[in-house]
């Protein structure tokens, strides 16, 4: 088969590093793979960036190309993505007055014909992302005419009238407007969240669309808004269990010198701003879990604590981790791996730390419920409870070492059903399936 993905970028966490491993494998098992992405970082042949076509303007293409400047220096000077996208802004005016309204930026021309990108015309487009200021929505219903086309859901992003996760919020149902969280991620400046749910919901009513998500959770909130489909189905992220598995957790903790015996828990912190990851909670939670544990050890990876409380505490603070083998690592060198997430999709890093037999204390949100068996491979508390998350982690270091030693058994059993390989079948049988059916029978031969 030729597949087409289609995804923010090349490199990255979450949906990015999903997208990345499906496209790898997929070569791996002999098929014609592409990744087109909005912002290509590897020099891998077959990664496809979406051109961001050409400013009408001679002062419009000057400010395209400090954009272009500004976006490589992303990740190495503060504030360079800020700057691209207000350089981008002011080289389009359509583009610009869309942010000043507040409505989706969608004005990227090169999205119009995603497969004369490829070499040979795709006979499936897969779609990971679609925000992240790279994609137009407009295209679908022509696109979707032409190859079957597959839209993978990701975040709630796809049926909202700006924000990934809606977390308490019902007006998803209803067609948004009078929105409370503006600010939330992707922010919107003013309030045309009505308008862009309608929007949406006249291109999905003229595409034709094969929707999937990583868990039940989402899948279900699909069913019940504006996005029709000629066919949902949930297929879980899958993780390289070559990589993430059990190992010598001895070893681990003397590789990053840690106390062999002391008891310690790992958090994937995030930005202060990540209203999703609940880094106030984050906070709460270890401070009650450090007074619930004598001598805790704790483990942060990513973004800088914001509680100046946390000082005082055993704290090893870790940059962002891009190598998977130092993660796992680092997962195995833990007793628990907390997730106070206030609304997760999937919850990738859940599955990673259980493939790595480190059992997992969570909210029960979205799919994480659908992950961790709680008292087997984990604890599930009520999203914001750090108190509750604190007791987790004090019944599991109160038990004895047998009960402990069974529970990361089991945790690691349980994150082999997560597995890469399964993934990359469950995919490739669906685009199958999805091409033996009308109206594509006969046309993958293109």
């Amino acid at each position: 088969m030729r597949i087409l993905q289609v995804n923010t970028a090349d490199r990255g966490g979450g949906a990015e590093g999903s997208a990345w491993n499906l496209f790898d494998r997929y070569r791996a098992a002999g098929q014609l793979s592409w990744l087109a992405v909005g912002r290509k970082y590897s020099n891998d042949p077959d990664v496809l960036e979406i051109p961001r076509g050409r400013a009408n303007s001679a002062l419009g293409r000057l400010l395209q190309q400090g954009a272009a400047v500004a976006r490589n220096q992303e990740g190495r000077v503060p504030g360079m993505r800020r700057l691209a996208r207000g350089l981008d802004r002011l080289a389009w005016p359509e583009r610009l007055a869309d942010w000043w309204h507040g409505r989706d930026e969608a004005l990227f021309p090169g999205c119009a014909d995603l497969p004369g990108l490829c070499p040979a015309p795709p006979d499936i487009i897969h779609c990971h992302n679609l925000h992240g200021w790279y994609f137009d929505l407009g295209v679908l219903p022509a696109l979707s005419q032409r190859q079957p086309l597959i839209l993978n859901l990701r975040d709630s992003w796809a049926i909202t009238g700006h924000c990934a996760y809606f977390v308490d919020c019902e007006r998803w149902r209803q067609g948004c407007g009078q929105c409370p969280h503006l600010d939330v991620y992707p922010a919107c400046r003013r309030d045309a969240t009505a308008a862009n749910w309608q929007h949406k919901a006249a291109i999905y009513a003229q595409s034709r669309l094969y929707v999937t998500a990583p868990s039940q959770w989402l899948l279900t909130q699909a069913r019940q808004s504006m996005l029709p489909a000629a066919e949902y189905r949930v297929i879980a992220n899958g993780i390289d269990t070559a990589c993430f598995c059990p190992g010598d957790r001895a070893a681990a903790r003397a590789a990053l010198g840690l106390p062999a015996d002391a008891p310690t828990v790992l958090f994937a912190s995030a930005s202060s701003t990540n209203i999703y990851k609940d880094p106030a909670t984050m906070a709460l939670a270890i401070l009650a879990m450090a007074e619930r544990v004598p001598g805790l050890q704790v483990l942060c990876v990513g973004a800088a604590l914001p509680d100046r409380a946390l000082t005082r505490l055993a704290i090893r603070q870790v940059p962002y981790v891009r190598d998977p083998q130092k993660m796992a690592q680092l997962y195995r060198a833990a007793d628990l791996f907390v997730h106070t997430a206030k609304a997760e999709a999937f919850g990738k890093t859940v599955t990673e730390a259980m493939a790595c037999g480190t059992p997992v204390v969570a909210s029960a949100v979205g799919g994480i419920v659908e992950q961790v068996i709680a008292g087997e491979t984990g604890y599930l508390c009520p999203a914001g409870d750090a108190a509750a998350m604190a007791n987790a982690a004090a019944e599991f270091f109160a038990a004895d070492a047998g009960r402990q030693a069974a529970m990361r058994a089991a945790t690691a059993q349980r994150g082999t059903a997560f597995s890469l390989d399964r993934q990359v079948r469950a995919f490739l049988s669906w685009y199958e399936e999805i091409l033996a059916q009308e109206p594509w029978h006969g046309r993958a031969a293109r």
